[in-house]
């Protein structure tokens, strides 16, 4: 059995304990029901039943099954997941919000993989069973474009470019404040944060993490940002830039201001990948793909400049 110490951010304020559990550890309500009436759930210390509700500050222990060493690709339609390209060798997509690249242990929810096999389209058997053709990730609350390999070929090339750094991945963020300069780099390790398991932080001796910024656009109270990622780390934007001072806004994980979050409608960080560019792995010219913002950010972005 694994413990999980989580504490309550303000946006899960009020919610009931199986609804705001789920969705901070990416269970089904009904998983988190089943664990509270066993037990397994405490909230500030006191066995918490899945009605009780949660309060900002709070603090939820759970505990959880040790994870299967396998778990299943299941193909089912995902909706909002589009296609942006399609060939022999691979298919391009703009991942929704609330999706997960790949299954993986307490993940119950829709993923791009199984998406993808709903739609009859046929992926690498390359890498691990649940995630094969997967040659590079987005965090499920993040939303943006990326690309599946199809062919065996396609998988090694793109692995390969990936690893070598030869890839261009452009994203766009929403970040409080105003980054001075508006134009730099912050180049600072990343590992797992030291107190929080869920979390990753700069940390002295982390594996090295470099990330490029421009502001494109300043509001009263924030920045739209565009951003090349030299490395990819897990949560690399995310953390470089709440180490900064100006978290993506709407990511309460990552010290953001709630209230402002509630303003402009964000349940998760404004983080969307934009832009990605490679070689095609089948004949190396070079190619560029790029996802429309979704609704939920374009909405924040509305207010963000009538308030400017």
């Amino acid at each position: 059995m694994t413990a999980r110490m989580l504490p309550v951010p303000d946006g899960l304020d009020g919610m009931r304990v199986d609804a705001g559990l789920a969705k901070l550890l990416g269970l089904s309500r009904t998983v988190v029901a089943e664990l509270a009436e066993a037990g397994e759930v405490l909230l500030d210390g006191y066995p918490a039943g899945k009605s009780d509700r949660l309060t900002a500050g709070g603090l939820l222990e759970v505990t959880l099954p040790e994870p299967e060493n396998h778990v299943q690709v299941v193909a089912e339609p995902v909706e909002g997941l589009r296609i942006l390209h399609d060939d022999d060798d691979i298919v391009v997509v703009s991942k929704p919000v609330g999706v997960a690249v790949h299954p993986s242990p307490g993940w119950t929810g829709p993923t791009v993989v199984g998406g993808l096999a709903a739609a009859g389209l046929r992926i690498s058997t390359s890498g691990a069973a649940e995630r094969q053709g997967v040659v590079h990730r987005l965090d499920a609350g993040t939303t943006g474009v990326m690309v599946v390999a199809k062919s065996e070929h396609a998988y090694t090339v793109l692995k390969r470019a990936f690893k070598e750094r030869t890839v261009d991945k452009g994203y766009h963020a929403v970040v409080q404040g105003h980054p001075d300069p508006t134009r730099g780099t912050i180049d600072a390790p990343i590992d797992r944060h030291p107190r929080h398991d869920y979390k990753f932080a700069v940390v002295a001796g982390g594996r090295p993490s470099v990330t490029h910024y421009e502001v494109i656009e300043a509001f009263r109270a924030a920045s739209l940002v565009a951003i090349k990622l030299e490395t990819g780390r897990t949560h690399q934007i995310r953390v470089h830039f709440a180490a900064v001072r100006h978290p993506c806004v709407g990511d309460l994980t990552y010290g953001a201001d709630p209230v402002l979050a509630r303003r402009l409608g964000l349940s998760r960080q404004w983080l969307h990948a934009r832009t990605l560019g490679f070689a095609h792995p089948a004949d190396g010219r070079w190619v560029q793909f790029e996802a429309d913002y979704p609704d939920d950010l374009r909405h924040a972005l509305d207010i963000l400049r009538a308030d400017s």
